[in-house]
């Protein structure tokens, strides 16, 4: 039998079969992706560097007009 004559029915099932497997890894992904993103948003540290950054602006803005008094 000549190799190139391959059955397309076996084809397709294994093409539908890869398919499906990688609709599943990119959903699964996806949701993984979106459930970090929430986290991230529910975390309290962004807040916490704005409030740390908001400090340290703070400390360096009490010298500058003090030396300038």
């Amino acid at each position: 039998m000549n190799s190139q004559y391959m059955r397309v029915e076996i084809f397709a099932f294994e093409t539908c079969i890869l398919k499906n497997f990688w609709e599943e890894r990119i959903q699964k992904q996806t949701e993984e992706r979106e459930n970090e993103t929430a986290r991230k948003q529910r975390s309290a540290l962004q807040r916490l560097r704005n409030e740390w950054a908001e400090r340290l602006n703070k400390k360096m803005e009490v010298p500058k007009t003090q030396n300038n008094s």
